[in-house]
């Protein structure tokens, strides 16, 4: 799971990545410039084919790591379209005493955790952890990395006043200053001087992983496959039965208006006979 580093390019290696630091962290991971391309250039173990180049680009990107959106600076495959964020290749093998979790160390796994009908998901932001994640052996705690930069105070644009992460809140929902909806699910931080203002954990990751800074909106929940299909099969059906109703309906039309026309011939035969 580590990165191999080779001493000539320590140096160069260390300065990519001097300038993200997540909360109490070890060391930053092993990496290596192999083919010495200089100080904005690594090669990442989970794609070592490709060396990676620091670049800061403005437009929308999914994390080949933590598979989470980006925006701003990431590492980036010159060759093919893999891309890290930041954090995401800084991320160290182990986060010991974490402001969010600094009851056990945390280790780093590149993969998510299997098992299930559905995909874990992470105990700060509430969403699903689908790549890159730190994971608590002793309990079932995980975060993103996105989650791990994030403290237990912060300070952002949004709100004048620092921001102090509240204990887990066990199922309470409270609206958030950002987003102005509630959610169960998730850290939430409350504000330090005025206390009336919230802002949930997972509206404070733009602020981290980029989009806030390149005015990029976080996109919506991309819809699943089996939800499209079974929209499409309630369609289908809704048009089936419409159609019938309407066919019935015709049939119910024409039945009457012939009612109506041998009820009005018969009448007028009955005048005649008498």
């Amino acid at each position: 799971m580590r990165m191999r580093r080779s001493s000539s390019t320590a140096t160069a290696t260390a300065a990519s990545l001097s300038h993200i630091q997540f909360p109490t962290s070890a060391a930053q991971p092993t990496t290596t410039n192999g083919n010495g391309g200089g100080e904005n250039e690594i090669t990442h173990y989970t794609h070592s084919n490709h060396p990676l180049t620091l670049l800061n680009l403005s437009q929308l990107f999914t994390c080949d790591g933590c598979k989470e959106y980006g925006a701003g600076t990431r590492f980036s495959c010159q060759h093919c379209d893999f891309q890290l964020h930041d954090f995401c290749a800084a991320a160290p093998p182990l986060l010991n005493n974490h402001p969010l979790h600094g009851q056990h160390q945390l280790v780093f796994h590149s993969k998510p955790k299997s098992g299930g009908m559905s995909w874990p998901r992470c105990d700060v932001c509430g969403k699903s952890t689908k790549g890159f994640t730190f994971r608590c052996r002793a309990c079932n705690f995980q975060m993103h990395p996105c989650c791990a930069m994030l403290s237990s105070e912060v300070n952002f644009p949004v709100h004048p006043h620092p921001l102090r992460v509240l204990p887990p809140l066990n199922g309470a929902a409270m609206d958030c200053g950002e987003c102005k909806k509630r959610r169960s699910k998730g850290r939430i931080y409350r504000c330090t001087v005025c206390s009336d203002y919230h802002l949930h954990a997972l509206c404070a990751k733009p602020f981290v992983n980029g989009l806030q800074a390149n005015g990029i909106p976080t996109p919506g929940k991309p819809p699943s496959a089996l939800g499209t299909a079974a929209r499409l099969a309630s369609q289908v059906v809704i048009e089936f039965i419409g159609g019938l109703i309407e066919g019935i309906g015709e049939g119910m039309g024409e039945a009457l208006v012939q009612n109506m026309v041998r009820g009005r011939c018969i009448s007028r035969r009955t005048r005649v006979r008498e």
